[in-house]
């Protein structure tokens, strides 16, 4: 390689339509996958098209590098990261290209997100089989690269039982299509001059000679395996008529599935299809007291026509209770169990599913092993299987440095072999020390096994080569494969030699040399591969970087710790049509700068690598955050919990340490305090907000996106009217006393929710409490002024600390500002005690009105019967931190009102960020992605509630609609 690039880089990337990358950033963020290894590539490449992968394999050739394929980069064997070129196709290569319902077929380019496949496929009564647990990110290139499986794979089989069709560009920058070729055709291809007919006539002379076949018979894994990716599948092209009597052609497409991007570049894939699933499912989860039982239990089970058949261990299970979003999803889990099996039966009418069933339940019974056996139906399956993909990234958040380690977790036995593998397996771990994880899909024959280790330690390094190779000739002895879905990638192409015997891998070797003569397609993978134990995220016995914070991260021992958690699952790739809120920004760009998975990663590489004083103190830093908007959306939705939002404020606390404070960011921190000088006069400074030329001005100076309106002041502020109504004095006897807290935004710029606020509450008879506080704080967080939001939260918690109880609890507007008391405080505040306890008893109003409902405090008696329809759409910290039921609830409470909640991810608005110049355009696309069709759908008499103060002024700039607070809504149904 040579060792001055720049100018051949500038060249190729003047050359290229698409993007080209070379800085810093960008490399440390491709620099890992979802494994344990990490290995800087020399850039990174976003082509366009198809010119544009061929140029690239030029450049690979000429000046000997090489290119590492990439679509969603959730690969677990170290198949994404590599020392040359990464070349993303997430970006571009993304088009449904075309659909033959006839032949039940669908052509794809390899950036199509599996998921998504499934949605546009939907409608013709089709759908695409493997599903992996990734797959509302994982695209369809990577699947192939790893022939993925998933859960269905016992009723629809792996991705390579569904190409049909690959278009390719080989090493020699030619294109070749690979498909179904009858043996004439076969020896028809084998007379061309080109390197796809060398391609055909090398693999016949290698695979003809019967003592070849039979040598590949011997070794290879057994053949009702069907899990298996242990190096190139070329047993599967000895089926074909080619090289016995068969009626199946030749495709070379069995041998490109799961090659790992090792042998060509792919462009475009045809994938055969199946009929929807029968539309009545139905899921038993079988509990079990030890994970034999549950493994003794696999064939029994399976001889229900099962259609996944998938395991979850106890330490999986116990890691679902610290997520907030899967703690929701295990209402079906009984006491404590040490494994279950999710078995789901599927048919065409409900009766049919429910003998299934009732079949099922009775034979487990029958069985003695299982102590439960829950049945799931519609949305608690849903649920069951969102908690069993979560698996991965739950994983990630063992707090410390020991942590499940990808290296054994894709073994694949026969299923009758499983329950004596896994116990000789349990006998090998504890030999190590070691207690295993076991998890996934126990019905084919296949459990993601996983050690707990430390790789940041020599003498754990040394483990991790001593399990996967003691596990290898466990796997050999049942003649087993070493890689059931997930590739081998780094990790266990080193074991393929002992897998399938030497002379066997020898072939493998000559095949990619036939394919790729220059080694430019991913090396290092499969063949000739990098050492398993080298190139580790993580350089073994360093010396931990010392990193002072102002927020508190001991809950994760230490901000690097924190941004260690992410595993590089993805779950921040999803599309805004899958759900949830995470992560925003991603979704605007798709872009991987702009994901939580970059975040972390970059936060990560910094922190570790840096020599600076201030380690947080580079501009490339600054750079990955800016388009996060805070939502909170990954500490929840984030398999592994990583804190996004946290981490972003102490990064700009720390940057602007050594690089200031801009008068704009002083701006907005301080809205609050220029609020307040605005309200003195609220009349003009609504003039100037609103007058064309003088907000045109403001708007230039502090570099506000001229396309935004401003907020305008309340005139009459809601502390004028607390000090004017808090006197007074009601003779009677209250339901309940509470305290309120006036929160900066409502304070000043929506005053009368405030008013509505407490007449609604004073009307259905509670004693209101007001003090003299603080503002929250939240502007100076989302501006990383952390000095001054730590003074105001030891103002508050002082405060409050001694009036806050169950029985007094502290009630808040805004989401934003009162659930910095249940989120920020206890990282900022002196006291935590005390901060922990006013936090327990904080409440959104929406929420304590929903207490209070259930308690039938209050009726929907009390509120008028008059019919509206409403859609919600509520905010990202209280989706995050809290749930939007109790808004839900609120408004659902008048007996005529039909509410619906918009299924939204984030507004886009996110504080100051939507009124930020260069971030205008992220914040409309953000809206754009769902809210904004939503409420434009709506009729014109559909009421619009959000109970966020930036989501509604998001709602009136983005689509022209009022929308109003749930609280208004109720105060205004009160009678």
């Amino acid at each position: 390689m040579l060792k001055d690039l720049n100018t051949p880089f500038q060249d190729l990337k003047n050359e290229l339509e698409g993007q080209f990358f070379t800085d810093n950033l960008m490399k440390a963020l491709y620099a890992t996958d979802a494994s344990v290894y990490r290995k800087l590539p020399i850039a990174v490449a976003y082509p366009k098209t198809i010119k544009d992968i061929k140029l690239l394999i030029k450049f690979a050739k000429i000046h000997k590098t090489s290119l590492i394929p990439r679509t969603a980069g959730t690969s677990l064997a170290g198949q994404c990261v590599g020392e040359g070129i990464v070349v993303d196709v997430s970006k571009h290569f993304t088009k449904i290209l075309d659909i033959n319902e006839k032949a039940q077929t669908v052509t794809v380019q390899p950036g199509v997100v599996r998921d998504e496949l499934n949605n546009y496929l939907k409608p013709f009564g089709l759908f695409f089989g493997p599903n992996t647990s990734t797959s509302n990110r994982c695209m369809i290139g990577g699947m192939v690269g790893n022939n993925s499986s998933g859960t269905t794979s016992i009723q629809y089989g792996v991705t390579r039982d569904k190409v049909v069709q690959m278009k390719t560009i080989l090493s020699d920058g030619s294109e070749a299509v690979f498909k179904n070729t009858t043996k004439d055709e076969f020896f028809e291809k084998t007379k061309m001059d080109t390197l796809e007919g060398r391609i055909y006539q090398n693999i016949f002379e290698e695979l003809q000679p019967e003592q070849v076949q039979q040598r590949i018979e011997d070794n290879f894994p057994k053949p009702e395996i069907h899990r298996r990716n242990t190096g190139y599948a070329i047993d599967e092209l000895l089926k074909s008529a080619v090289f016995n009597p068969s009626s199946e052609q030749f495709n070379m497409c069995k041998l490109l599935s799961g090659s790992e991007g090792t042998l060509a570049f792919t462009t475009e894939i045809t994938l055969k299809l199946d009929a929807l699933p029968p539309s009545e499912s139905m899921m038993v989860a079988a509990h079990f007291h030890t994970i034999e039982a549950c493994l003794q239990s696999v064939e029994m089970t399976m001889q229900h026509h099962l259609f996944t058949c998938e395991m979850m261990d106890k330490t999986i299970l116990d890691c679902t209770k610290q997520n907030k979003t899967q703690a929701e999803n295990r209402a079906f889990i009984i006491d404590d169990p040490q494994a279950i099996l999710m078995c789901e039966v599927r048919a065409t009418t409900f009766e049919a599913v429910q003998q299934q069933t009732d079949a099922l339940v009775k034979a487990i019974q029958e069985s003695g092993l299982s102590y439960a056996a829950p049945v799931l139906i519609g949305n608690e399956i849903e649920k069951a299987v969102e908690l069993r993909k979560a698996g991965l990234g739950l994983l990630g958040n063992m707090i410390g440095d020991k942590k499940s380690a990808a290296c054994i977790e894709d073994t694949a036995v026969a299923l009758p072999d499983l329950a004596n593998y896994i116990s000789e397996f349990t006998q090998l771990m504890k030999g190590h020390n070691q207690e295993a994880i076991y998890y996934a899909h126990a019905g084919a024959g296949e459990l993601h096994l996983r050690p707990i280790l430390n790789l940041k330690k020599s003498e754990d390094v040394t483990l991790f080569r001593q399990i996967t190779t003691d596990v290898a000739h466990l796997v050999k002895k049942y003649q087993g494969s070493m890689s059931g879905e997930h590739g081998d990638g780094i990790v266990r192409a080193e074991f393929i030699p002992l897998m399938i015997g030497d002379e066997n891998y020898q072939l493998l070797k000559r095949i990619k040399s036939l394919f790729d003569p220059y080694n430019i397609f991913n090396p290092g993978k499969i063949v000739d591969a990098y050492p398993m134990d080298e190139d580790l995220r993580y350089q073994p016995d360093r010396t931990e970087p010392e990193i002072e914070t102002l927020l508190d991260f001991s809950a994760s021992l230490g901000i690097l710790r924190e941004a260690e958690k992410c595993n590089g699952s993805g779950d921040c790739r999803k599309l805004p049509e899958f759900g949830g809120t995470m992560c925003p920004s991603y979704r605007a760009t798709r872009n991987e700068k702009d994901t939580t998975r970059a975040r972390a990663n970059a936060l990560r590489e910094f922190l570790t690598n840096s020599n600076k004083a201030n380690k947080f103190d580079h501009h490339e830093l600054k750079e990955v955050f800016d388009l996060c908007l805070s939502c909170k959306a990954c500490a929840s939705e984030c398999p592994s919990s990583v804190d996004v939002a946290s981490l972003k404020a102490e990064f700009q606390y720390q940057y602007q340490k050594a690089n200031g404070v801009s008068l704009r960011t002083k701006l907005f921190a301080y809205n609050n305090d220029l609020n307040n000088l605005a309200s003195k006069v609220p009349q003009l400074t609504n003039f100037f907000f609103t007058n064309p030329l003088t907000s045109s001005i403001i708007k230039s100076i502090f570099k506000i996106a001229k396309e935004r309106t401003l907020p305008l002041i309340s005139i009459k502020s809601l502390d004028n009217y607390i000090k004017n109504c808090k006197n007074q004095i009601v003779d009677k006897k209250f339901i309940k006393t509470i305290y309120f807290f006036n929160d900066e935004f409502t304070n000043h710029l929506d005053a009368a929710i405030g008013r509505d606020a407490i007449n609604l509450l004073r009307g259905l008879n509670y004693q209101i409490k007001f003090v003299s506080h603080a503002e929250s704080g939240r502007a100076f967080l989302s501006k990383g002024l952390l000095e001054q939001a730590k003074k105001v939260a030891n103002t508050n918690v002082a405060l409050f600390k001694d009036l806050i109880s169950a029985e007094t609890p502290l009630i808040g507007i805004e989401p934003s500002a009162i659930l910095t008391f249940t989120d920020e405080y206890p990282k900022l505040a002196d006291n935590k005690q005390a901060a922990k306890s006013i936090a327990k008893h904080t409440l959104l109003i929406e929420e304590f009105i929903q207490q209070e409902i259930l308690l039938n405090n209050i009726t929907a008696s009390q509120f008028t019967t008059e019919a509206k329809t409403i859609k919600f759409h509520g905010h990202c910290h209280q989706k995050a931190l809290r749930n939007q039921l109790s808004s839900f609830a609120v408004l659902n409470l008048p007996e005529n009102y039909k509410v619906t909640i918009i299924p939204s991810g984030c507004c886009g608005m996110a504080g100051s960020f939507g009124y930020e110049k260069e971030h205008y355009e992220v914040s409309m696309q953000v809206g754009e992605q769902t809210l904004f069709p939503a409420v434009r759908l709506a009729s014109e008499g559909t009421v619009i509630s959000a109970n966020g103060t930036s989501c509604r002024h998001q709602i009136k700039d983005g689509t022209q609609r009022e929308a109003l607070h749930p609280i208004t809504i109720l105060r205004r149904a009160l009678v």
